[in-house]
């Protein structure tokens, strides 16, 4: 007999149960609660997910996930129900069971486990190549009325909203109207930033001196939350926005509001935004006594800002540190000796 076989043969016949095996319900059981819970969650925070969505573009993402969830589930799920069976039916207990050492393979086995993670991957192939064409966040959405378009720009660490055809400026709050297509391009004057609006539209990366376009409509009135996801320094975590959907009256007070509180929106104004505060210290510093707590409200005498802001970087010359938003010494050029024109 192999020396193997001799060592096994000698092992106790009789061991003490796993504690894992025991704690086996109990840990599935904590699992569940869990997941209940963050399902269950609050309206307010529930709010801000794709998982409630508030236009048909969040709805789609939700329909994808969930059956994208559910084919892959059929791989995960056995293997996380027949683990633990095997580990329980054949660990080492008293009296004898079948021993084949020359076991190699079974052919209907094989083509379970290889066949059916095979037919998976398949079909959330063609289920991705479909929802990436009719997400496109190029194409835009088809309405009765034309979109509201709507120029944005990130900055450290907050997100200019423009109204090009409303002649209005917004930080902190993005207001649109329901059951209207919103028609955003967007870029950033600092480090590549991630756009999220996570119960309208999904989220893309804007970059400096480029251009990217997003596209949706709110078909519920409500309030939700719009952030930056990309890392970009000690400020990163306040980069949020409310977005507020109302409907063609109160969107039209809204606007009336924003012309009649908001300050001009010139190249000076703009350096002192583009600093590095938040959105808070923005609204310290440049905010009046008519406007919201969280938002700073604009005019703008010059429509060709957004366009002025992404042509900066097209000059055919470096930027020096003064000239580029994003550092600590930008719009100190008089301070500077030496800055580069």
């Amino acid at each position: 007999m192999d020396w193997k076989v001799d060592v096994l043969v000698g092992l106790p016949q009789k061991r003490k149960w796993l504690w894992g095996f025991r704690l086996l319900p109990w840990l599935v059981f904590g699992l569940s609660v869990l997941l209940l819970g963050m399902l269950c969650t609050n309206s307010a925070i529930a709010a801000e997910s794709f998982l409630m969505p508030l236009g048909p573009v969040a709805h789609e993402q939700k329909t994808h996930f969930f059956w994208a969830t559910a084919l892959t589930m059929v791989a995960v799920l056995p293997v996380f129900i027949l683990v633990p069976i095997i580990l329980i039916k054949y660990r080492r207990k008293k009296g004898s069971g079948i021993y084949t050492p020359k076991w190699e393979s079974y052919g209907p086995l094989e083509v379970v486990m290889w066949g059916v993670p095979f037919l998976v991957i398949l079909v959330l192939s063609v289920m991705l190549w479909r929802a990436t064409i009719s997400l496109d966040p190029y194409k835009e959405i088809e309405g009765v009325v034309p979109p509201v378009r709507v120029e944005v720009v990130g900055l450290d660490w907050k997100w200019l909203f423009i109204y090009p055809e409303l002649k209005i400026a917004t930080v902190g709050e993005l207001v649109i109207p329901v059951h209207t297509p919103v028609s955003m391009t967007l870029t950033s004057d600092t480090v590549m930033q991630s756009f999220f609006i996570a119960a309208l539209a999904g989220q893309i990366y804007v970059m400096p001196g480029m251009t990217t376009k997003l596209n949706f409509i709110a078909t519920k009135t409500g309030k939700t939350q719009g952030e930056n996801t990309q890392f970009t320094g000690k400020g990163f975590t306040d980069q949020k926005f409310d977005v507020l959907i109302k409907n063609d009256a109160d969107f039209q007070a809204w606007v009336s509001q924003v012309r009649s509180a908001g300050i001009a929106l010139d190249m000076d104004i703009y350096n002192r935004l583009a600093t590095r505060t938040t959105r808070e210290e923005a609204h310290k510093e440049l905010a009046t006594a008519q406007m919201p707590a969280q938002a700073i409200y604009f005019t703008l005498p010059d429509s060709g800002l957004f366009h002025d802001i992404v042509m900066r970087y097209h000059s055919g010359k470096p930027l020096s540190i003064e000239e580029q938003p994003g550092t600590e010494k930008f719009g100190r050029e008089k301070e500077v000796e030496g800055a580069q024109p």
